[in-house]
């Protein structure tokens, strides 16, 4: 029998078969749940939540990876060892402040594997180092380290869910946008011959031009800051970008689907943001590194992807302004509709992809607070020394509530609609069994070429060696 605790020798069948039996059946209601939400989302052809939702399950399986590490490599980490001094430095908490556990350890042990990791805490030896060493990562902390990486990951995965569930709820709502146009345009009563009319006269540039001059421009950014807020998207912005958009890449098909291809778009996108990229986990591993006790930096960092919602926001109402501001300073009156010009210019270094980058760092870095909070309540108690002040954690809480908000309501639905003001257009604009066909027509032209290449280099070799003479030909054999 093993120091501190059972081992299997000695402990009931029955006892490892209930256990077993608990944890084989939990892992398979949970694979057949993920399983049949696939064929679910591949039978409705909603394949870019499917693609999604594989991308989930690369993540579960990193998480599994990164569990079964930990696991392994424990008794390994136990045995390394650091000098006591270097101990005490940058430590979350004071040595003397000690957090309390003892009243949430039954929680952790509904978690799979948490009894068991905790019964490998125990039989672990106390010290294995020398004196003058402690080792430099206990079990215990081994342990609440892996029940953060968990939390993390699943709480990340429901506040995108959340943020996409939300955001496209809101989109939704401008069906009815396109369902007038459509009817519009069918109905030939209501279609009447181009007229001229002022550019002024126009909403859009009513309520987005500001005029010109320098006091113009900063009052664009401040009107740009505050829209989005409320009222991000009118029926005048839909309206206008939808014929902006159609008139630039689709020309030809004045009937095109706008909202249909938006929402494609959208939940192509979704599978980029559901991930944790590895930019991310550098982040975390940084974090943790400045989580040290008096720095607050939990607080902090909290207003990171604030600020940067806040950015994205106003840049992305800007770009709406700012085609408003090109029609109104070129044309004085049009013929017609007003149509705008996409351009990639009108973006962050020209590149229209860099605020997806954007969103995806917002929403890790507040699910990455959010997770961090409940974690240290659970796993520390509310009065941790690590959780800080109530002066610190009001504010953290309130700043991640409206972060959520303002993603899903506001700044998704902008993306959503003003990433498409760029100079190219997405391959959501095609249906799915397009986009497999042309990447179908793609591999075999390519495969053509490759082909087409080689037998021209072949016809040429064999032309050259009949047009060498014979005297050139045996000098050749004569040097091999």
């Amino acid at each position: 029998m093993a120091e501190g605790g059972t081992t299997l020798e000695y402990t009931p069948t029955w006892v490892v078969a209930a256990v077993c039996s608990a944890i084989v059946l939990i892992s398979l209601i949970v694979e057949r749940f993920l399983h049949l939400l696939g064929k679910l989302l591949k039978r409705k052809h909603q394949k870019p939540l499917f693609e999604a939702l594989q991308k989930i399950k690369e993540e579960l399986m990193l998480l599994g990876f990164i569990s079964l590490l930990l696991t392994v490599f424990q008794g390994r980490i136990n045995t390394i060892c650091i000098s006591e001094d270097l101990s005490k430095k940058m430590l979350p908490c004071k040595k003397e402040t000690k957090g309390t556990t003892a009243h949430f350890q039954a929680f952790f042990s509904f978690f799979p594997g948490g009894t068991s990791r905790r019964l490998l805490a125990e039989d672990s030896p106390a010290n294995s180092c020398p004196e003058g060493k402690v080792p430099m990562l206990s079990t215990t902390a081994l342990h609440h380290l892996h029940i953060f990486i968990f939390v993390l990951a699943c709480v990340h995965v429901v506040f995108c869910a959340l943020t996409i569930l939300f955001g496209s709820a809101k989109i939704r709502q401008w069906k009815r946008w396109e369902d007038s146009i459509s009817n519009k345009e069918q109905d030939p009563e209501q279609a009447q011959d181009p007229k001229l009319t002022n550019v002024q006269d126009h909403d859009f540039i009513k309520t987005r031009y500001l005029g010109f001059g320098k006091n113009s421009y900063f009052l664009g950014w401040v009107q740009s800051f505050f829209k989005q807020f409320y009222g991000s998207v009118t029926r005048s912005d839909y309206i206008t970008l939808r014929l902006g958009f159609i008139m630039t890449h689709c020309r030809g098909n004045l009937k095109f689907n706008f909202h249909k291809y938006m929402m494609r778009a959208l939940e192509a996108d979704f599978k980029k943001v559901v991930g944790i990229s590895w930019y991310l986990w550098l982040f975390v591993v940084l974090f943790l590194l400045l989580n040290v006790a008096g720095w607050h930096a939990y607080f902090w960092i909290a207003f990171i992807p604030f600020i940067l919602l806040l950015a994205v926001g106003t840049k992305l109402e800007h770009v709406i302004s700012q085609l408003a501001h090109e029609v109104a300073e070129k044309h004085v009156a049009v013929q017609g509709d007003l149509v705008v010009h996409p351009s990639d210019d009108h973006f962050w270094f020209n590149k229209p992809k860099i605020v997806l980058i954007l969103i995806h760092i917002i929403l890790f870095q507040n699910s990455f607070e959010m997770a961090f909070f409940f974690w240290i309540w659970l796993q520390y108690g509310f009065d941790s020394c690590i959780m800080g002040q109530v002066s610190y954690i009001i504010p953290r809480l309130v700043i991640g509530a409206f972060i959520q908000l303002l993603c899903s309501y506001s700044t998704l639905p902008l993306y959503a609609i003003v990433t498409q003001m760029g100079s190219s257009f997405k391959k959501a604009i095609f249906d799915e069994h397009v986009q497999e066909g042309l990447v179908g027509w793609a591999k075999q032209a390519k495969k053509k070429t490759v082909l087409r290449k080689a037998a021209n280099e072949s016809t040429h070799n064999q032309v050259v060696h009949r047009e060498e003479s014979p005297l050139i030909q045996m000098a050749k054999a004569g040097s091999k």
